[in-house]
């Protein structure tokens, strides 16, 4: 296997029509593997336009099974083009149990395996909780031909836990395929923050961890059917390596694939002078699966 090899992210705008959006998903895999890329991800739900802006019922009809048609199709272009492609799904497991999900499908065209969003949001203009289970297949790494790679969704991002487990299953990079963005009334006051805290969060979890990060979100305004201002989707697509140094990082406003090396020597030589897997002190974090700490406990004495 080599020590290097070439990643892609795919930010894209999506339309009203799913099979656009999957072709137009499909033509930018492909330019990404003449570009080099021996692996691409796309953004979370990158066949629809975010419905999760409302709660309406009729957009359940949207999911499917997983393998099915998207990854189906994915698949004859990881085969034909050699390259690995993270896919995120809306899936349909059983009537009335949804997910939010992805398939790493391996240059061969075969799934290496899937990953359900553990961590699932209730915001306003993200109601997630109503249209997904959350996942029960834990923090997984995949083994591809381009190496062992790692891949969460969205609000997973602000999660250490989440990035510290894929990065123990072994996992090189963690991909995070994103659909955030602001809300228009709150840009001018947040927006800079907001972003900011966002690129900020998963830089640290690329230094903690040792590893390789890769976000990639969508670009463009989507506003629901009916009231509602929308989102602004912000884009800002980056790359880090394990140092939290930004290697590549796309704009706030455009369709644009993203290309960054992963270097497995660096990530050695960085772990090597920054040992903090070696140093976890794992005898003392049994607190950590509690969810919160009632005064008094965990103290000494």
């Amino acid at each position: 296997m080599d020590t290097r090899f070439a990643v892609a992210l795919l930010q894209m705008s999506m339309g009203p029509e799913p099979e656009k959006n999957l072709e137009k998903g499909i033509t930018m895999v492909r330019e990404a593997a003449k570009g080099g890329a021996r692996v691409a991800c796309l953004p979370e739900l990158f066949r629809t336009r975010y419905f999760c802006q409302r709660e309406d019922v009729a957009f359940f009809d949207l999911a499917e099974k997983l393998p099915g048609p998207t990854t189906d199709a994915l698949s004859r272009v990881a085969r034909d083009a050699g390259i690995v492609v993270v896919a995120p799904v809306f899936e349909r497991r059983a009537a009335g149990v949804y997910h939010n999900s992805l398939a790493v499908i391996d240059a061969d065209g075969k799934v290496a395996g899937i990953y359900r969003k553990m961590h699932i949001p209730d915001d306003p203009s993200y109601y997630e909780k109503f249209y997904f289970t959350p996942g029960d297949l834990g923090f997984r790494a995949f083994d591809t031909r381009a190496g062992r790679i790692g891949a969460l969704i969205c609000w997973d991002q602000w999660y250490p836990e989440g990035a510290r487990l894929t990065a123990l299953a072994g996992a090189a990079i963690l991909f995070y395929p994103t659909a955030i963005g602001w809300h228009p009334h709150e840009k001018e006051e947040h927006g800079g923050r907001q972003l900011d805290a966002w690129r900020t969060v998963q830089r640290g979890h690329a230094v903690a961890n040792g590893v390789y990060v890769a976000a990639v979100n969508r670009v463009g305004r989507e506003a629901p059917e009916g009231d509602g201002a929308g989102i602004e989707f912000w884009g800002s697509s980056f790359i880090c390596d394990p140092q939290g140094q930004v290697l590549a990082e796309a704009s706030a406003d455009r369709e644009e694939i993203l290309f960054a090396e992963v270097d497995l020597a660096h990530l050695e030589d960085v772990r090597r002078n920054w040992p903090f897997l070696r140093d976890r002190r794992i005898d003392a974090y049994g607190g950590i699966t509690r969810r919160y700490l009632d005064d008094g406990e965990g103290k000494e004495g």
